[in-house]
């Protein structure tokens, strides 16, 4: 699936099932809870957090999904083109650090 194609199919979902699109400002609250939950599993999983004794291990590609699903409906309610704001983006830190990274000694091995 295409980032367009996403897009589109995430539109067509929110028009048909979810009736319509929450503000903006709900959905910006909404992924800030959902980089939470992300966040609370990869301290779980990755990190020197536990889970809890009743806490189910959550999917971390669903936590993931569900912080780009609300991406793309803040991407759709105010007219981004994610593919292209993302090529943008590609070259902007392309141009920015062509030798930024390659030149941190923190980076190297």
């Amino acid at each position: 699936m295409t980032i367009e194609e996403a897009q589109l199919q995430v539109d067509q979902w929110i028009k048909t099932i979810g009736v319509k699109y929450f503000s903006e400002l709900t959905n910006m609250a909404i992924l800030t809870e959902e980089v939470g939950e992300l966040a609370r599993l990869m301290a779980r999983k990755y990190g020197d957090q536990s889970f809890k004794n009743n806490e189910e291990q959550s999917d971390l590609g669903d936590e993931i999904a569900d912080v780009l699903w609300v991406l793309i409906c803040l991407a759709n309610q105010t007219g981004i083109n994610l593919t292209e704001a993302l090529q943008k983006n590609f070259e902007k830190k392309s141009v920015r650090d062509a030798e930024r990274h390659s030149s941190n000694d923190k980076l190297r091995n």
